[in-house]
């Protein structure tokens, strides 16, 4: 399935090496005016930029087809398209008979009876959270407008940790700050450290994973649905739309089965004539509603699956065991340019729910 929405409806199209993909999004209010240098400034930064990264080097230029004039929104479906420029399919070959390990290859050749588009991973690849990105831009800035304001840094690669959120009280200046940054962390004094890790995992031809945590503040309280429709769920349901996400928490997510109740009971206090809670170890949402408190995520990302070391798996036509050695231009790790993804991700959940509450 290639679309979602509650009131707000996308839809992806397109592969990684197909000549174009892109996305429509429909239910959008006409009179939106298209903030184009925001979008071009987050799909800078997820672009891969120096050698710790992939050396595929697209440029996303964009094309709007439909649903815009004068630079505002019509009403009718909102169409972007986004060419595929430098693709090199030749170190894809036999995919859909030899799968590579940790990908989606093996399961997508039983499930499309060997149909599919394997190359670059297909509908399969991170290329297209380039969509993402878009209609996440739009969605940032219709709430910043609003006084809502996300941003994600680096808790962690592989060993090293950056520090945590203040759960009860993050700064629009910091969301600002870790949203300029190519490396987005609170403790800046692990940068290097982070960069000799990205250097020598190359090195090795391995890779490696880690956590990116985010921030939302200013939302109101109540946002969400009780039992199925919990801002929780409906949040981790896209977030695991992002390739390599393994695991989503809210707050102290599993941490907080260490506590007792004394320790994890966000106590409630009136500030300045606002209702707050003391702490936030529910990360901002209790019952599927938020709180008022930030609402802080933790996204959990799997080493990436493509590495440059010889790796046993099957020859599914003759059914026996093999070996496979990729070639291909990979990251060794995603989490330095992934930050504008979880947060388009996170701003498209949020105004799709902000929608369906102003219509009621």
């Amino acid at each position: 399935m290639n679309s979602v929405g509650k009131n707000i409806i996308i839809t992806f199209f397109g592969e990684s090496h197909s000549s174009y993909m892109g996305i429509v999004i429909d239910h959008l209010s006409p009179g939106i005016e298209i903030n184009h240098d925001l979008i071009k400034s987050n799909l800078e930064k997820r672009r891969p930029k120096s050698k710790l990264n992939t050396s595929r080097l697209e440029f996303d230029e964009y094309e709007v087809i439909s649903g815009i004039k004068d630079n505002k929104t019509t009403g009718a479906p909102l169409t972007f398209l986004i060419k595929n420029n430098d693709v090199q399919s030749k170190d894809y070959p036999n995919l859909n008979q030899i799968p590579r390990p940790s990908h989606a290859d093996y399961p997508a050749y039983i499930k499309y009876k060997g149909k599919n588009d394997y190359l670059g991973g297909g509908m399969f690849s991170g290329r297209l959270t380039a969509l993402w990105v878009i209609v996440g831009s739009i969605a940032q800035d219709i709430l910043e407008k609003k006084n809502i304001f996300l941003g994600s840094h680096i808790k962690k690669i592989h060993h090293l940790y950056d520090d945590s959120f203040d759960y009860s009280n993050v700064s629009k200046k910091l969301i600002q700050d870790l949203n300029k940054s190519d490396i987005p962390l609170i403790n800046n004094k692990i940068e290097e450290d982070i960069i000799k890790l990205i250097d020598q995992t190359i090195k090795e031809k391995d890779s490696i994973g880690g956590i990116m945590e985010s921030a939302i503040i200013n939302l109101p309280v109540g946002l969400g649905q009780p039992i199925f429709h919990s801002i929780e769920s409906y949040l981790s349901y896209l977030l695991f739309s992002i390739p390599s996400v393994k695991g989503v928490e809210f707050g102290d997510g599993f941490d907080i089965s260490d506590l007792k109740g004394s320790e994890a009971n966000d106590q409630y206090t009136v500030e300045n004539g606002i209702i707050k809670t003391k702490t936030n170890h529910n990360g901002g949402c209790l019952g599927g509603l938020t709180t008022g408190m930030p609402l802080v995520v933790k996204t959990a990302f799997k080493p990436i699956a493509s590495i440059k070391q010889v790796m046993n798996t099957v020859d599914t036509t003759k059914n026996e065991n093999t070996q496979i050695l990729l070639s291909g231009r990979h990251d060794a790790q995603i989490l330095t340019r992934v930050s504008s993804v979880i947060n388009a991700v996170l701003n498209f959940g949020i105004l799709d729910f902000l929608s369906g509450e102003e219509k009621q």
